[in-house]
């Protein structure tokens, strides 16, 4: 039997990840293509081996300009660029004056691009990564929905590139248009390069093969991309399906479109004028969502009647440091009151008595449409009963944002954690446990080493004193665990990373609808010499102590760690059924690679919490991160309410 070539692909090389290597000669293409590989190609590389094209602002300001003439465009038309990779054509839009434009896309490198260039211009252009496959938009949305720059077509099945479109005319309003740029597919088979070499300026270029896949119906392409001082930097393949003008309007047809309209061909000018590939020659064709209005499953009243649960202020909180209420409580839930105050369209009632709660929700039951948990203090302020909240609240058959009580039972388990994300394949550190009844201990290595209770929440039990470096630090941060904490379950001792101390956020719900908000890093520079950088109780809970000085700010990673991160949290959200919206610690070690500490299903949501951190660095303001939850769980009960149809 002949002997497969080691793979390597889509590595990184001089940014960050390991040196890739080339299968070399490959005889059949089409079995070297990964089935999702949409998910991996776009990054960075993606934008210097295309960059003659997509980064080209002439190209992209001639596109737009033919797109807003024959579409007739107006400011105020909301509009999805759907696909929009870096968000060159959302971000031109907004440049001239279109102020409702959205752009989506599966990769999360070019979203944050995207998202990065828009806060740096002032540009209101709102980015989200997801599926084209599952819209998260309401139905009857947008009067425009754009698909640019041959971005369709690159699912395996035909029956996927369906339910794209099928989606878009659900989510346009009636009357709304769709206009796509495609490959000219009947050109292509008969045109395609079978090889080529293109430079990609003075130090890097990239060697491609062709070859149709055996059905005749996809252009399945290899890029062999080379540094001449580091050597090959990717080895990858892909391929895309090539569509006739006749059947992408067959295809349309199917989906609902009506009065189908071609505008020629699209034949761009690069600077390279060297391969062009799947660029080369397009179609431009535009369509009509010649429908109804969606009747929307009716709520009653004309808005969303929300119910918020809170911890209950007049009970004893023991994660608190003087185990109450305070006032920076009371000051953070009048924030939170304040920013649900200026979203429209939601009606927001408050229940923070624990005593009376299944009463309270008993009486609401028929009244209400959702309930916006954010009883993070759990049960009668309990930690341990944080999941008995929405257990009530699926016995009762009341719909609610997060996560549901099995995910928070996982979650609350560092241990668990650890041993679901070893199962993925997901780094976590070297840990051991040591039992309530343990008293002399052993280490399995070396210190220094960091100990926490393996159940808790909010930092608990974790403080400056918990990080050791010798057997009398060991025991001492046993005792203080033990004794000062009261805590009496098992104690997770891990070895203690050195490295960035990193937090990512989650928005929606993966795989369909979902934003990655930036990850950030807690700066502990300020930190006095001899004090440990982990951000424990006191930088949680004590402001008046040292580590009130650390803040936290968008980190700057290397593109394959980054990739790392965002896609073992994505996975750790799925597996451990997380709901809305959660966050994943991480630590870096000595070599700079990514572990996992913790997962955190219904994260703080306070106006100063790590969540909103994020939001903001992704220039989400704290109302609108609460929106943003609010809207994924609506989307993931399918709820839809009057302030949904204009």
């Amino acid at each position: 039997m002949k002997e497969e070539p080691e793979r390597v692909l889509f590595s990184n090389g001089k940014n960050g990840g390991k040196k890739a290597r080339s299968l070399g000669p490959v005889v059949d293409l089409e079995e070297h293509v990964p089935p999702d590989w949409w998910k991996r190609i776009f990054n960075s590389l993606y934008l210097k081996t295309d960059g003659d094209v997509v980064e080209d602002q002439n190209i992209t300001r001639q596109e737009v300009d033919y797109i807003t003439t024959i579409l007739h465009l107006s400011p105020g038309d909301r509009i999805l660029d759907l696909c929009c990779g870096q968000g060159r054509h959302s971000l031109e839009l907004a440049r001239r004056g279109f102020t409702r434009v959205k752009g989506l896309d599966r990769s999360h490198y070019l979203i944050q691009k995207a998202r990065n260039q828009a806060r740096r211009e002032g540009l209101s252009v709102q980015f989200k990564e997801g599926d084209a496959r599952k819209l998260p938009y309401p139905t009857d949305s947008f009067d425009v929905v754009l698909i640019l720059g041959n971005s369709f077509g690159y699912f395996e099945s035909i029956q996927d590139d369906l339910k794209v479109l099928t989606e878009v005319f659900r989510v346009l309003k009636p009357g709304g248009k769709i206009f796509i740029d495609v490959a000219d597919g009947e050109y292509l088979r008969e045109n395609f390069q079978p090889h080529s070499w293109e430079w990609i300026g003075k130090k890097q270029f990239v060697l491609r093969e062709r070859s149709l896949s055996k059905d005749r119906q996809r252009l399945i392409s290899r890029e062999i991309i080379t540094h001449i001082e580091n050597g090959v930097m990717a080895d990858q393949f892909y391929a895309e399906r090539l569509y006739s003008v006749t059947e992408l309007i067959s295809l349309l047809e199917k989906s609902g479109f009506s009065r189908l309209t071609t505008h020629g061909e699209h034949v761009p000018s690069s600077q390279r004028n060297q391969d062009l590939g799947m660029m080369e020659k397009r179609i431009l064709l535009s369509g009509e969502a010649k429908k109804e209005w969606t009747h929307p499953k009716r709520i009653k009243g004309a808005t969303l009647k929300v119910v918020v649960l809170l911890g209950d202020p007049g009970q004893p909180d023991p994660l608190k440091p003087q185990t109450v209420f305070d006032e920076d409580d009371i000051y953070t839930v009048n924030q939170l009151k304040a920013a649900l105050g200026e979203l429209k369209g939601y009606q927001f009632t408050y229940l923070d008595q624990h005593r009376t709660l299944l009463h309270d929700l008993l009486r609401l039951r028929g009244k209400v449409d959702l309930v916006f948990n954010l009883c993070d203090e759990g049960f009668n302020n309990d930690a341990r009963q944080e999941l008995h909240v929405p257990a009530l609240l699926d016995i009762l058959g009341l719909p609610y944002t997060g996560s549901g009580p099995q995910c928070l039972a996982y979650c609350y388990d560092k241990s668990l954690v650890r041993g679901i994300a070893k199962e993925l394949n997901i780094p976590v550190p070297r840990a051991f446990l040591i039992k309530p009844e343990d008293f002399t201990f052993k280490l399995p290595f070396d210190f220094p080493v960091l100990l926490k209770p393996n159940f808790g929440d909010s930092s608990f039990g974790i403080t400056e004193k918990s990080v050791a470096t010798n057997l009398d630090d060991f025991v001492e941060a046993v005792s203080e665990i033990r004794n000062k904490f009261g805590y009496d379950k098992p104690i997770l001792v891990e070895e203690f990373l050195p490295g960035k101390d990193l937090s990512l956020g989650i928005i929606g719900n993966p795989p369909e609808s979902y934003q990655v908000l930036p990850i950030t890093e807690e700066d502990y520079s300020a930190l006095p010499p001899g004090l440990p950088p982990i951000c424990g109780y006191e930088a949680k809970w004590l402001p008046d102590s040292p580590y009130g000085k650390v803040k936290s700010l968008p980190s700057k990673l290397p593109e394959e760690t980054e990739k790392i991160i965002v896609e073992s949290s994505i996975k750790l959200f799925e597996r451990l059924e997380c709901r809305d919206y959660a966050r994943f610690d991480w630590r870096l070690d000595r070599e700079g690679q990514p572990r996992l500490l913790e997962v955190n299903p219904n994260p703080g949501w306070c106006w100063d919490g790590h969540l909103a951190k994020m939001a903001h660095f992704a220039g989400i303001s704290y109302h609108q991160m609460l929106e943003a939850v609010l809207e994924a769980a609506i989307c993931r009960l399918n709820i839809v309410a009057l302030k949904d149809k204009p």
